[in-house]
């Protein structure tokens, strides 16, 4: 039996129409953890795994994705994003506050992102519709 310990932002999800992954699992990780669904962790490792290495976090993957296949197969899947980004907000008094927004985007929004406006940006999880997930041909 394999015992599961916390760790932040490494977790598996799911509802009745979607998965959530925690965006600091690596690639390897997803594949060998059970709680992913089978359908999942096939696409990941048929699409996904020949492109990159399994050492590499979700999170890393998406940083630095371009228009690679991971990226189509992404797309496809509708997969979506949520994150943390910084934003300053000014007062009445003209007094600067930084607060971050949390905030669900599609992938492709995220990948057109440039590298400078990336900065900051935490992804905190992936998600996964499970419809998409069934009519996606493996």
């Amino acid at each position: 039996m394999k015992i599961q310990k916390y760790e932040d932002y490494k977790y598996v999800m799911s509802d009745t129409s979607f998965v959530y992954l925690g965006a600091k699992y690596t690639y390897e990780e997803l594949i060998e953890n059970e709680d992913v669904p089978f359908k999942l962790r096939t696409i990941l490792e048929r699409y996904i795994m020949p492109e990159i290495s399994g050492d590499t976090t979700l999170e890393e993957h998406f940083n630095k994705m371009s228009q690679d296949l991971a990226f189509k197969t992404y797309r496809q899947l509708k997969v979506k994003l949520k994150i943390n980004r910084p934003d300053e907000k000014k007062n009445l008094f003209g007094k600067v506050t930084r607060r971050y927004i949390t905030e669900t985007i599609p992938v492709a929004d995220y990948v057109k992102l440039s590298p400078e406006r990336k900065v900051g940006i935490v992804i905190q999880e992936v998600v996964f519709g499970k419809l998409t997930l069934m009519t996606f041909a493996v």
